[in-house]
């Protein structure tokens, strides 16, 4: 009986916290493979500025044909990426899928904020939100796919990916992907919480994500926020009349438990490893040893004790009256066929 409560209360356990690292992961992740046909846009989604929904409900615009034009869409439901008092960092991953038109204007952008921040839209803004005079107070992280050369912030071409402040860019005319010209491009933003790794990468096929990074740099986000942030695409288009459109969106929160952590495995350690250092031995390893071999040995033998015990006194009662004594019944023999069926499951990716 009181076997069966315990294994009843684990089972129980178990299940709530399952299910409460389920609710925790959907409400930090979602997909939009169709904006406006999803039931869930509405409620999740939150479109700022000029950005409205087009072609029957399927994309996003995010600026008019019009200079100035600005628009931003953002993930309404905040998501927490720093937990517990050790500020446990979150991984992420994100995907979307855009076009821009021929026109030189400054592009999209893939921007975080923390969740006090009030987003205000402005066409003067490179990445479509006004972001303030001081960019290091503002707690902003964005990766923008410029079309305009600025001079300022140390832009390297009309056709570059890059970070906000440009501390790490690459020139996409080498790689013969263009952001301009109209056609649709698939981008995948990954960053791992272990080793601080931002990497992006962009194809003209969702089917085909590049196993290289085209940009990969170290940065740590966990110094921008202390709580929840914000996520979300913003576009502007400066003084000309570019327009930009969003067809698709998807994010993914990943944390991983302590106990699954190791090492942090950064791609620039791992070229230049550090020589190994004797670890000096210490005279308490011994006495660490013996006392856990000593509990392991008291703990066997108490449990030797109790199984022997049970053995003894379960021997003892009877398992069946005599009086309910059963006869030697005959079987007949028949022969049984198993049958085990295999269903094979296949699985459609859009």
């Amino acid at each position: 009986m009181a076997t069966f409560f315990i294994s009843s209360y684990l089972t129980a356990l178990t299940c709530l916290v399952f299910f409460k690292i389920l609710a925790a992961e959907q409400s930090s992740s979602f997909s939009f493979k169709s904006f406006g046909k999803d039931p869930k846009f509405e409620s999740n989604i939150a479109l700022y500025g000029d950005a409205h929904v087009v072609y029957d409900g399927s994309w996003i615009q995010l600026t008019d044909s019009v200079s100035w034009s600005a628009g931003a869409v953002m993930y309404k439901k905040p998501i927490k990426l720093v937990e517990g008092k050790v500020r446990n960092f979150a991984s992420f991953s994100t995907y979307f899928s855009f076009s821009v038109s021929p026109e030189n204007g400054d592009g999209l952008a893939f921007i975080m904020v923390p969740s006090s921040f009030k987003v205000d839209v402005s066409g003067n803004s490179s990445i479509g939100v006004s972001i303030g005079l001081n960019k290091s107070k503002s707690g902003i992280a964005a990766v923008e796919f410029d079309t305009f050369k600025d001079a300022k912030h140390g832009d390297l071409s009309e056709n570059h990916v890059g970070s906000l402040a440009s501390v790490k860019t690459r020139n996409l005319s080498s790689l013969n992907l263009v952001l301009n010209d109209g056609g649709k491009l698939h981008c995948w933003i990954d960053y791992e919480a272990t080793s601080n790794r931002l990497e992006i990468r962009l194809s003209q096929s969702s089917s085909s994500r590049p196993d290289d990074p085209l940009l990969s740099y170290s940065i740590n986000l966990s110094k921008l926020w202390n709580d929840e942030v914000f996520v979300g695409l913003s576009s502007s288009n400066g003084n000309s009349s570019q327009t930009c459109f969003i067809h698709s969106w998807s994010f993914k929160l990943r944390q991983v438990p302590n106990w699954m952590h190791s090492q942090p495995l950064d791609p620039v350690i791992a070229k230049n490893p550090k020589p190994l250092t004797a670890v000096p031995k210490s005279s308490k390893c011994f006495w660490k040893v013996f006392v856990f071999v000593f509990g392991g040995a008291c703990g066997a033998l108490m449990a030797s004790c109790v199984m022997y015990l049970w053995n003894v006194l379960g021997d003892r009662r009877p398992v069946v009256p005599e009086e309910c004594g059963m006869n030697p019944v005959d079987f007949d023999y028949k022969k049984v066929k198993v049958v085990v069926v295999e269903a094979a499951v296949k699985d459609g990716k859009n």
